[in-house]
């Protein structure tokens, strides 16, 4: 055999990873092979793969009758709409995908370059777990990972797909990542097992019930998005990096558009209920402002009562977060702090500019919010949004009620430009409330309380459930009309462009966790 044709035999075994029956199997589970998934993640004919050859060390339990180049990921660099970035994909037919010293070694040295680069790192997530027959040294293989994956955060974006088992200790590099898709039926992630946990706590539960798609998605918060297929996975994440730079010390792309930045909408001057307790979807104010009305949201199935997720204005890219009337009034609770926050974090950390739209009456009350800690976790979503240095623009739509008006982005934590529409209510509470305390014994002595207090309400309403006096006190820049919402906004980042803020050296802060 010559030189060249040994070459050829080693990348051959390489790309079939466990054989042509297993990419079969992969196949016949609703799922794409490691190379086709990289293949279809970076722009076409970009892939160059890095340690293809490379392949495990351990001699035990037989293992070197079973040597495969590749070892079981395949990593390297492409681009994505022109940007490197850097993958890996973990390989289901190659021992199950299952970590290695070796193939821990290979995922680390792409983490490291994309560091070293300043550019997005990708996890494409199919693995077993720890390889049982390497003991420590696949352990230690994760916290190697681990720790690459901590260094890394807030200085390029980590993505983490999911897109078979992921269990045990192999959950916790996702975890510590910025975003975490997960594909509905082929995916699953859990610290024990179903089994472990009928034997422990004797619950029986599925391994989709358990850590499946929709669990994570919908009660857990670990997951951001849920999709159908591998196909829809790549093309959300390739979506995703869009809106990020490649580092921290970039800006995050801008794209052109045809939508004007001087577009008004009618609609918008009637969105708001004439009725304080009438709801509405504030996801029609992002969609009517953003560009082309595209608006990507994160977390959509987690604490509905918040909104986040990314949008242009003008060709810039911004997170939004918004409260949500149409879910439980958009109070703050426990779930709605801690995605805000994590949220307001990413982007700040990135350089990616946020807009808040306020509609809030406060924190969710009850003994379960409180027993749960509400005080710690709502303090996260306060000290993000006062930590955070990007530009920073707010639109009051409705109500502005006590702490949460502090805590959502308020003039008060360092937001550049605060806008109310005619509609907002900037109080220490809502009407009824405050004239219930205000007014307490003057109503119960009254021949009519029903008619005095209704009297009270209307005055306190006409008084205080207005912008103009936070107005006259310029914790309101300018009281605009809902129309202009999307024009003002363009113009305040516009004017933002070149903002410089800086927090006090230290080595970090001690976030409420």
């Amino acid at each position: 055999m010559t030189p060249f044709e040994r070459l050829a035999e080693k990348e051959r075994l390489a790309e079939v990873g466990g054989g042509e029956q297993r990419l079969a199997r992969q196949h016949e589970a609703g799922k794409l092979t490691a190379r086709e998934r990289m293949e279809l993640l970076f722009d076409p004919g970009t892939f160059e793969e890095v340690d293809k050859l490379v392949t495990h060390r351990c001699r035990d339990f037989g293992m070197d009758q079973h040597v495969i180049p590749g070892d079981g990921v395949v990593t390297g660099h492409g681009r994505v709409d022109g940007r490197v970035v850097y993958a890996f994909a973990q390989d289901f037919t190659v021992f199950g995908g299952s970590l290695s010293e070796t193939n821990a070694a290979k995922i680390c040295k792409v983490m490291d370059m994309a560091a070293r680069t300043g550019s997005a790192i990708v996890g494409l997530n199919d693995s077993g777990g720890a390889r049982i027959q390497e003991g420590v040294v696949s352990l230690g293989g994760y916290a190697d990972i681990f720790l690459r994956n901590t260094l890394a955060s807030g200085v390029v974006p980590q993505i983490s797909a999911i897109m078979g088992p992921c269990a045990g200790g192999a959950v916790y590099s996702p975890a510590i990542t910025d975003f975490t898709i997960m594909v509905r039926e082929t995916s699953y992630m859990f610290v024990t097992g179903p089994d472990v946990i009928k034997t422990v706590t004797h619950e029986d539960v599925s391994k989709e019930a358990l850590g499946g798609a929709m669990t994570h998605n919908e009660k857990s918060g670990v997951a951001h998005f849920a999709v159908d297929d591998d196909h829809e996975c790549l093309a959300l994440i390739r979506e995703l990096l869009s809106f990020m730079p490649g580092n921290n010390l970039d800006d995050p792309p801008r794209k052109s558009s045809d939508d004007p930045a001087d577009r008004e909408n009618e609609s918008l001057d009637g969105l708001v209920p004439a009725s304080p307790h009438q709801p509405y979807d504030m996801l029609d104010l992002i969609q009517t402002v953003a560009d082309d009305g595209f608006f990507l949201e994160v977390h959509q199935h987690f604490a509905k009562n918040i909104v986040v997720g990314f949008a242009r204005l003008g060709g810039r890219p911004v997170g939004i977060v918004a409260n949500q009337p149409a879910f439980l009034a958009g109070t703050l609770d426990i779930d709605a702090s801690v995605k805000g926050a994590r949220f307001v974090r990413f982007c700040d950390a990135f350089n990616i500019p946020l807009v808040t739209f306020e509609d809030v009456p406060g924190f969710l009350p009850g003994t379960v919010q409180e027993y749960g800690g509400i005080i710690r976790h709502g303090a996260k979503l306060l000290y993000a949004f006062a930590e955070a240095t990007v530009p920073k623009v707010t639109v009051i739509t409705r109500k502005a009620y006590g702490g949460a008006y502090c805590v959502m982005a308020s003039k008060h934590i360092r937001t550049d430009f605060n806008y109310a529409w005619p509609t907002a209510e900037i109080a220490v509470m809502g009407a009824e409330g405050a004239v219930n305390i205000l007014y307490k014994r003057e109503i119960e002595k009254a021949a009519d309380p029903a008619a005095m207090r209704a009297q009270k309400v209307a005055e306190f309403r006409e008084k205080f459930a207005n912008p103009y006096i936070a107005a006259e006190k310029g914790f309101v820049d300018e009281v605009i009309r809902p129309r202009a919402t999307r024009t003002k906004l363009i113009q305040a980042l516009a004017t933002l462009d070149g903002k410089r803020d800086r927090n006090p050296p230290k080595k970090h802060g001690n976030i409420p966790l």
